[in-house]
């Protein structure tokens, strides 16, 4: 795993950082590159992400992160370990165009998995979701097979709402809708 360097403030999309215990979220910047490509080009960990991923197609997901962040005022973020400052993946709402929900995902490399990292971030990006962009409910696209994903949406408490379909070009791409109204959310916490 890549070590960051801390980014400038002008090689950085704008918004919020959240802090966990162990975890930064912060919006994704320059720096982030590097170790997204290296996630992406392994392909067990970019499996159920969008497969591997050509340097070129990264770029274009990097781009379109800070690009929501800076027209939506939200998007994924960079998950940065606080021990170590090595960048662990990306997680946080995303509602592409033609997108079947509010969705708060994650992608995390293979060596930051089964450390309950994805669910000690994906806890705090909730809360921000609900606190902060007046979303209703959120929901979890995930890949029937992908049974790691699937243990984390029901640590958070989300349940399995059956088949959903994905937008191009992601639209032939099995997945399971879990989800979880705002109410059972707060009612859980």
């Amino acid at each position: 795993m890549a070590m960051l360097k801390t980014p400038d403030a002008a090689d950085q999309a704008p918004g919020p950082v959240l802090e966990t215990d162990r975890l930064i979220l912060r919006p994704p910047a320059l720096t982030d590159f590097e170790p997204w490509c290296e996630m992406m080009r392994d392909a067990e960990t970019a499996r159920f992400i969008g497969g591997v991923q050509a340097p070129s197609q990264v770029w274009r997901s990097l781009m379109g992160m800070a690009g929501s962040w800076t027209l939506h005022g939200w998007a994924m973020f960079s998950v940065i370990e606080k021990e170590t400052g090595r960048w662990l993946g990306r997680l946080g709402p995303w509602t592409p165009h033609g997108w079947p929900g509010t969705e708060v995902g994650w992608g995390l490399t293979r060596a930051a998995t089964g450390k309950g990292y994805a669910t000690e971030g994906a806890t705090a990006a909730i809360d921000w979701a609900f606190d902060n962009l007046g979303w209703t409910e959120v929901i979890h696209c995930i890949d029937p097979d992908n049974t790691p994903s699937a243990r984390v949406a029901q640590r958070l408490g989300s349940q399995n709402r059956g088949p959903g379909r994905m937008p191009e070009p992601f639209h032939e791409m099995p997945v399971d809708i879990w989800g979880q109204s705002r109410e059972a959310w707060r009612a859980r916490r």
